[in-house]
């Protein structure tokens, strides 16, 4: 690869991470996907942090929850974001890290989280989980309101106008 290359596929990746930081700042509940010991695919929500995107994600989790426990063996995950009301999904993949950082922990604390960790920041149970996005999928659309009415002009025999698809590596 050449340092032009290297120069266009940073700035390619670069772009990608803005569109989908843009994509996912309102988003306030994500599905983390892991792969259980049997193989199967297990989604739960989680509670997306009010960091900005920049190619990692990073959730707060349990160290006695079968989810982080998975992810220890198996860290290869996806996360889904959802957000119908502007007709935008995401969906990303990636690997988790599971991670003791006081100073990221202090970062991304909030009250909400009391409820889960009656110890506050100080709980032993306390995981963080950063997500190192490897590549993701969205779809873009114009809202629910005109994609349904595309969906519908599809039904008649039109074709519909979905949005835009992309996938991106990062």
């Amino acid at each position: 690869m050449t340092q032009s290359d290297t120069a266009q596929s940073d700035t390619t990746r670069t772009d990608s991470i803005k569109t989908l930081a843009a994509m996912i700042k309102e988003v306030h509940f994500a599905m983390l996907t892991v792969q259980t010991a049997d193989g199967h695919l297990h989604a739960h929500p989680m509670t997306t942090q009010q960091v900005e995107f920049d190619g990692d994600i990073w959730f707060i989790g349990g160290k006695d929850t079968e989810q982080v426990r998975d992810m220890a063996a198996r860290p290869q995950v996806n996360v889904s974001y959802s957000n119908p009301d502007k007709g935008v999904y995401v969906s990303v993949n990636g690997t988790a890290q599971l991670v003791e950082d006081r100073a990221k922990l202090d970062e991304l604390w909030s009250d909400f989280y009391q409820t889960y960790f009656p110890q506050g920041k100080e709980d032993p149970n306390i995981q963080l989980i950063q997500i190192h996005a490897s590549g993701a999928e969205y779809w873009e659309g114009n809202g629910k309101i005109r994609s349904l009415l595309a969906f519908a002009k599809g039904l008649v025999g039109g074709k519909p106008d979905m949005g835009e698809n992309e996938t991106v590596r990062l």
